[in-house]
């Protein structure tokens, strides 16, 4: 095929080693799937735009390259922004392309021709649009650099059709659809005319960079990293009951997180994992706790933080004491100072900040009375929850807690778990333990539903044969449940678990306790497992505890044979978590 500005893309993304490109399809956006296609990138077609951008957020974090979608124009655009603010306020470097009517026709009633920079803008890094062909390569080059550069994010570059395909076609295009092909009268040929300088412009006028981003903000009048880590590492040297809190942003950019890992390890401090940093430690680790986190970081006289914003996580940095000496490590300015300063703010790649200062300070010894409280503090809360997944639940159906320590003892050590949902998912954040770095995909801070679909299509390409586990709530998975279908086509084997309460839990016990009305909460215990089977996926049913380890075992089988499997687990109504709707 001629050399096109699809071809173009291609050769950018692969010189850039991007190995999978998300999509569903669309005339707007043919030929850079067919350009990235030819240079040995995986095309993987989805059933829903938004999943798209959720499967190349999921690459991005977990391969610290971009992560590519294309999308067509108009709808297909627009059904992304949900996807793309999520990837943003996940600080997560994603690269959408977004098909766009031909340049000479914007603003003239073409198909699907909207004013899609307008929207895109404020959930990007950078939105920009390309009108010459020349101005192609250059583009995506910088996309990418703006990407992943400083606090990563999402980027979008429109592409109109017309500096798509090949310079013959296009011309053939224009002089049809005009109406002056072959002219004959004074205004035809003056048409003609215009639309063949317009041509030459667009596939041969000179690249020029002038739609630049605002480069990050510094924050002005700090000390040099070296000097901070070296402060940072006396107070932690110093330190009597230190601890340290370890957020998403600490894994970014990050191909190499078992270098992060050693570092933590070499701290010997107590260690709390969030969002895409759990796993860090592996399964089992002496310094990592994952219960009482505020009520440790209370008694703490020294609190590190690492890329993770004092939000509502963190009770806006009121979970700590008072008269705590915080740290924190972060890449953005603002995440620093939002809510509570610390008293050692330092703006870098919180991973680097680990590593360096391990260098700096070593093993800090053992404080064992300080680890001696929180061990206490840790066992009688797994000693709880173990009571708790003995007591009976509504129905005489599955104690939700009971199935995730049997799932818990059923995962394998390269198992990635996307979790998607509110109330079930939580109750498993408290029990299943990720295996390794980089095994945990959550939506992030923006709490979104829907990711399931696309994450689990986004893991599932980057580690081939690796268990990759979807735990939905049974609302959550009707946003991504026909994603089964792009498993089946494209050989991806997930196992996807649906916690089946017939409720939007999380919201419908709150709302009944304090407004005494379920209005808007409730749902059908429909037969998932069914649609699965459907989509061409295997279904298994699950209504009572003796049924868990035998479905556990199967749907492992049929998943390692390469078949995408549901189990539908109808649970009973629980307390795990009241109180818990978050604000």
């Amino acid at each position: 095929m001629e050399h096109n500005g699809g071809s173009i893309i291609g050769d950018v993304l692969a010189r850039h080693g991007v190995r999978h490109l998300f999509t569903l399809c669309g005339g707007h956006i043919s030929p850079i799937l067919v350009g990235a296609k030819e240079r040995g990138i995986h095309i993987v077609d989805v059933r829903d735009e938004k999943n798209a951008v959720f499967a190349a957020d999921a690459v991005a974090r977990m391969t610290g390259n971009v992560g590519v979608a294309a999308v067509t124009a108009g709808p297909g655009v627009t059904n992304t922004l949900t996807a793309l603010k999520n990837a943003q306020m996940a600080q997560s470097p994603v690269l959408l392309f977004g098909g766009a009517a031909a340049t000479v026709l914007k603003g003239r009633g073409s198909l699907q021709d909207i004013d899609q920079l307008s929207m895109l803008r404020s959930i990007t890094k950078w939105a920009t649009t390309v009108k010459t062909v020349k101005s192609l390569g250059p583009t995506v080059e910088k996309a990418i650099e703006i990407a992943r550069s400083g606090v990563p994010g999402p980027v979008f570059i429109e592409v109109p059709v017309d500096v798509l395909y090949h310079e013959e076609l296009v011309k053939e295009w224009y002089l049809t659809e005009s109406g002056v092909k072959n002219a004959d009268t004074l205004a035809a040929k003056a048409l003609e005319t215009y639309l063949k300088a317009h041509l030459y412009r667009q596939f041969h006028a000179p690249h020029i960079d002038l739609d630049l981003p605002r480069p990050d903000f510094k924050l002005p009048g700090r000390a040099t990293p070296e000097e901070q880590v070296a402060k940072a590492a006396e107070l932690l040297r110093n330190a009597e009951r230190p601890a340290l809190v370890i957020g998403s942003q600490t894994l970014v950019n990050t191909p190499d997180a078992h270098a992060v890992a050693d570092a933590v390890r070499t701290l010997g401090v107590p260690t709390w994992l969030g969002g895409m940093a759990r796993g860090l430690l592996g399964q089992h680790s002496d310094i990592q706790f994952r219960h009482k986190r505020t009520k440790a970081l209370k008694s703490a006289d020294v609190v590190i933080v690492c890329g993770f914003p004092f939000d509502f996580r963190m009770g806006y940095g009121r979970s700590i004491g008072s008269k705590a000496t915080v740290i924190a490590a972060n890449l953005s300015a603002d995440e620093l100072k939002m809510n509570r300063r610390p008293e050692l703010p330092i703006q870098m790649h919180p991973g680097d900040f680990l590593r360096q200062l391990a260098e700096a300070v070593g093993p800090i010894g053992p404080r064992e009375d300080w680890f001696a409280a929180l061990r206490e503090r840790e066992d009688a809360r797994d000693a709880e929850i173990a009571e708790q997944a003995a007591e009976p639940v509504s129905e005489g159906l599955v104690n939700p807690v009971d199935f995730f320590l049997k799932l818990e003892e059923k995962l394998a050590d390269d198992a990635v778990l996307v979790v998607d949902g509110g109330d079930f998912v939580a109750t498993c954040s408290y029990i299943v333990r990720p295996r390794a770095p980089l095994s945990w995909l959550d939506p992030g801070v923006f709490g979104t539903l829907g990711v399931g679909g696309g994450f689990a299509a986004g893991a599932a390409v980057v580690r081939p044969g690796s268990e990759v586990w979807i735990i939905y709530g049974d609302g959550s998975s009707a946003y991504s449940l026909a994603e089964f279908d792009t498993y089946v086509r494209h050989g991806l084997a997930p196992i996807a678990v649906i916690g089946t309460d017939a409720a939007w839990a999380q919201i419908a016990r709150d709302q009944g306790d304090i407004l005494g009305d379920d209005v808007g909460t409730v749902l059908r215990r429909t037969d998932y497992q069914t649609v699965a089977e459907g989509y061409g996926g295997k279904g298994i049913l699950v209504t009572k505890a003796d049924e868990i380890e035998g479905a556990l075992d199967e749907a492992k089988r049929l998943a390692a044979a390469g078949t995408p499997v549901c189990i539908n687990v109808h649970i009973g109504k629980s307390d795990f978590r009241k109180g818990s709707m978050s604000m």
